[in-house]
């Protein structure tokens, strides 16, 4: 079957599940208002004015991490943009007990639905059969999550009709744009998620992020502690290795110094102060390359965008970025919340996408599980 949109059905008196992406940056214990609060924010209120009722589904941070907390703060923001009651349960009798009494055109919120196990084990459907009873159709309004073979990603489409919302929708159609014109473009990646950068790597690539430290690592400079930080993406480095002659890497790097702001030359390294971001030498070398390209492609922060101190890469990467005449591709929710810090006109981008890694696999040609559960669904 192919993938079709909500935009035409008869949504009157209907349940939906309706998953969204509101993962969010941190920053001293305060959950950031991000563009993803605001977009699927529209997709709720389209269901709710078509009299449904709307069970939404969403997640934040991972088991194991610091930020792995409940969506109440979340919640407090979506509610900003439209009314969504607040449910501290996924699947349990209070979860349950308000679903039963939504009426139609409301909506609430579950809690985060990474707190359940059977979220991580697809093969495992206990979770998303109790709510599929409650529901008539699935919604994902995600294309950020379509790379993960998660239950509230999978699952649902094998037992419900499934449909995608507002905000999938338009980033298919943007995306699909995207990857006419991406050829022979500038990359600008960084962040911290390495995984989702190596299918890019065979394109000319300027490195930020934790991203950047490895591809230091893989041309020979020795990073001491930092490289201890990074074991877990050391993994990455034979990929890195492989298409190194495309990348582009920092000549100096920022470090803190008691907090403050310290450039440092690569030929220092290793330095006994972290790497909080690339130095002003590397912006201005990049600043040249972003100045000549014809389309670019940024996704991911260049630095520790938490700290005021080292944001000053991404920032000044993406004002060039907007001032340049290239079609432009932002991608990732830290690279949205950075441009939002930094007032700068998002008109000035080609188009701003709300994924991360789903777009750089899309991008890459490779199958994304949530699209393919909706194509294979019921």
């Amino acid at each position: 079957m192919s993938i079709q949109t909500i935009k035409n059905l008869n949504l009157r008196e209907k349940t939906a599940i309706l998953r969204i992406d509101i993962n969010s940056e941190i920053i001293n214990g305060k959950v950031q208002d991000n563009s993803r609060f605001k977009a699927h924010a529209e997709t709720i209120k389209f269901l709710k004015n078509k009299k449904s009722k709307v069970i939404v589904l969403a997640h934040q941070g991972r088991p194991g991490e610091k930020y792995f907390i409940s969506l109440k703060q979340h919640s407090k923001i979506l509610n900003k943009y439209t009314k969504v009651k607040f449910v501290p349960d996924v699947i349990g009798k209070k979860a349950l007990r308000e679903i039963d009494k939504l009426k139609n055109g409301e909506a609430l919120l579950l809690d985060n639905v990474r707190f359940l196990k059977d979220e991580f084990n697809p093969g495992s459907n206990k979770f998303v059969n109790i709510l599929s009873q409650k529901a008539d159709i699935f919604v994902i309004d995600a294309f950020s999550l379509c790379h993960r073979s998660q239950s509230s990603v999978v699952s649902f489409p094998k037992i419900l009709p499934s449909y995608i919302g507002l905000v999938m929708e338009k980033e298919l159609e943007n995306i699909n744009k995207i990857k006419e014109k991406m050829k022979n473009s500038l990359f600008i990646l960084g962040g911290r998620k390495v995984k989702d950068l190596v299918p890019l790597l065979k394109n000319k690539t300027l490195s930020t992020g934790t991203f950047s430290l490895l591809c230091l690592i893989a041309k020979g400079y020795n990073l001491g502690k930092e490289k201890e930080k990074l074991k877990n993406d050391l993994k990455y480095l034979t990929n890195i290795k492989l298409h190194i002659k495309n990348i582009i890497t920092p000549i100096d790097l920022a470090v803190s110094v008691n907090g403050k702001r310290k450039n440092i030359s690569v030929s220092e390294l290793p330095s006994k102060y972290p790497i909080y971001d690339i130095g002003d030498k590397t912006i201005e070398l990049y600043k040249k390359e972003i100045k000549n390209a014809k389309a670019i492609f940024f996704k991911g922060s260049a630095g520790k965008i938490e700290e005021k101190n080292f944001q000053k890469g991404t920032k000044e990467l993406l004002k060039a970025v907007a001032k340049s005449k290239a079609f432009s591709v932002i991608s990732g929710g830290s690279s949205g919340l950075a441009i939002e810090k930094s007032k700068i006109n998002k008109k000035r981008f080609s188009y701003i996408s709300l994924s991360g890694g789903a777009l750089t696999h899309y991008l890459a040609g490779e199958k994304l599980p949530g699209l393919e559960a909706l194509e294979n669904g019921k």
